[in-house]
């Protein structure tokens, strides 16, 4: 198997195949945790070794809250990834976070209410600290590429990651926007914390699809995907430009990230 993958990148809704790699191949990979979402490509980016991955599978067949997200994030570690982009779709809680707008997560907000978010089990306790949850390198090369395309992104944004697979009641998306927070997703969490624990990199982008039910206009799917398609282009640009930005040496902490988790 493949031990020298660089980056992973976990494909949203919307983006099933990176398009970008060349001389790709696929494999499929059997964690302890079960299979993931899908078979991995892997191919050759500007010199650098790049693993793909639609976290909801290739044929968006797997909702949220049944996504195996151990078993992708182990599956992306045995690669020898150390550093995971992870694209995704939201919807706004905030007026100008429009619909069609980039949004960077800073900070997350938890309403899931059944997935399994640590590989603490078997004895062995881990308490990681998620109090910044995002790679600070990651973030800034994001920033730097949004800013050369003149995307309109908006930075320090805090995620509510709910449940799903359904939308929103009013109530909820209300209740919501009285926390603080700016977006709204359904994948965030756990797979953001797992990578910690796994020591590996890990950003998010998001695709601003809609503005939640609060806005007083029901949240569709067909929507959501509309808004996607119309993004999809642009955020492999942004995957394109990022790819190239990343330093190949780590200087943030997250390689140590268990030093002072375990007991």
């Amino acid at each position: 198997m493949e031990k020298d993958v660089e980056i992973g990148i976990f494909g949203g809704t919307g983006i099933y195949d990176s398009g970008i790699l060349e001389n790709s191949i696929e494999v499929t990979i059997d964690t302890p945790f079960g299979k993931p979402s899908d078979s991995i490509t892997i191919g050759n980016f500007k010199g650098r070794k790049i693993a793909f991955l639609p976290r909801h599978g290739k044929k968006h067949a797997i909702p949220p809250h049944l996504i195996n997200y151990k078993a992708n994030i182990w599956a992306f570690k045995e690669l020898g990834i150390t550093r995971i982009i992870a694209p995704s779709a939201v919807g706004s809680l905030k007026e100008d976070i429009e619909p069609g707008h980039f949004a960077l997560p800073t900070q997350f907000i938890d309403f899931t209410k059944s997935r399994n978010g640590s590989f603490s089990e078997n004895r062995r306790v881990i308490h990681i600290s998620v109090a910044d949850p995002f790679c600070p390198e990651l973030q800034s090369s994001i920033t730097k590429v949004a800013k050369e395309q003149n995307l309109h992104i908006h930075k320090d944004c805090t995620y509510v990651c709910i449940e799903g697979p359904r939308f929103s009641t009013k109530a909820e998306s209300k209740f919501y926007r009285t926390t603080g927070a700016d977006i709204i997703g359904m994948t965030l969490v756990p797979e953001c914390q797992l990578a910690r624990e796994a020591q590996m990199c890990y950003a998010s982008i998001s695709t601003v699809t809609d503005y939640d039910v609060w806005a007083e206009k029901p949240v569709t799917a067909k929507e959501v995907l509309e808004t996607l398609s119309k993004n999809v282009e642009r955020t492999k640009k942004v995957l394109t430009d990022l790819i190239s930005q990343i330093p190949k040496s780590r200087g943030c902490s997250c390689a140590r990230a268990l030093e002072e988790a375990e007991f």
